[in-house]
């Protein structure tokens, strides 16, 4: 159980050193350069680390280090639910800061920079998990060194069945989120992390399940067994076809492309009762009143 206490160690020193530089991008740039770049590259680095040591744990841990994927699950959810809480509105997704687009609420160029921040922090962070796997601090580690030139594509499907597996789950991740994305952290964050927890254990065996893209391409694009458009179908094609589904469903329609609601009236489900008239006794002729309040009828002298 020593590789796994390592392994927290170097989750806890990820987590605190983003923590550090959010806190000096905050101090020291603008809030415009902070939103768009620096904070997606810090949480981006934070969640690319994490994920490629939760993931040698998943693959070498069960016969390599004597535990199981149950504590590996638990360590998922946790991780996802600090992952929530400390990344400071940050998505570290591609497809969610696309949503985000096509919601009208950040600009087309807020967008693209946020997307090159996601693909500078997943890149630095792979490259920084690798640097700190070569010291072989564990047995783990060693294995992971041994394994990492010879590693094998995450497509453990047919094609068009990973892609619907990826498809899928960036459906109900991007569901989840769009019902829980106003709601108080208390609730949000463990809702989002329970999700991520079941889609890994059920979409796993199939594709890894990553439903991230900038994630995917970092961790997996470059091993053997499927070809460079395989992954773009499965972990790019996939989760988009996924986020514009749910985006859709939940909302009707897609603001920046268009504003007709194609599934849901806006008419009120509630009726307004009509007031009603009293009827007139029959016989009963409506008189005009002269000014005063005077019926016209009255006898002229």
């Amino acid at each position: 159980m020593d590789g796994l206490n390592v392994s927290i160690a170097f989750f806890f020193l990820v987590v605190g050193v983003c923590q550090v530089l959010r806190w000096l991008s905050k101090r020291f740039l603008s809030p415009g350069t902070h939103g768009c770049l620096a904070r997606e590259f810090a949480g981006s680095f934070q969640l690319s680390m994490s994920c490629l040591e939760l993931r040698m744990l998943m693959e070498i841990g069960p016969w390599g280090g004597g535990f199981g994927l149950d504590v590996v699950l638990t360590l998922l959810f946790l991780l996802s639910a600090v992952h929530g809480a400390s990344l400071d509105g940050a998505s570290a997704n591609p497809t969610v800061s696309l949503q985000e687009f096509l919601l009208l609420e950040s600009s087309l160029a807020a967008t693209a920079a946020k997307l090159l921040a996601q693909g500078a922090g997943t890149g630095t962070g792979w490259a920084v998990t690798r640097l700190y796997w070569s010291w072989e601090l564990t047995q783990l580690h060693f294995i992971q060194n041994l394994i990492a030139p010879e590693c094998s594509s995450s497509i453990r499907a047919s094609l068009p069945h990973a892609a619907f597996v990826e498809g899928s789950c960036s459906f109900l991740f991007h569901l989840v989120l769009l019902k829980v994305r106003q709601s108080h952290p208390l609730g949000r964050v463990p809702a989002l992390a329970a999700t991520v927890t079941f889609l890994t254990y059920t979409a796993g065996p199939f594709t890894g399940a990553f439903f991230n893209p900038a994630l995917a391409t970092a961790t997996t694009f470059h091993c053997s067994g499927s070809s460079f458009w395989d992954y773009i179908q499965v972990y790019w094609l996939g989760p988009l076809a996924g986020m514009l589904a749910a985006l859709l469903l939940f909302q009707g329609n897609i603001p920046r492309l268009f504003q007709k609601n194609l599934l849901y009236s806006h008419k009120s489900k509630y009726k307004v009762p009509k007031a009603k008239v009293p009827a007139q006794a029959e016989g009963d002729k409506p008189q005009r009143k002269g000014k005063g309040g005077k019926s016209n009828s009255e006898p002229r002298a």
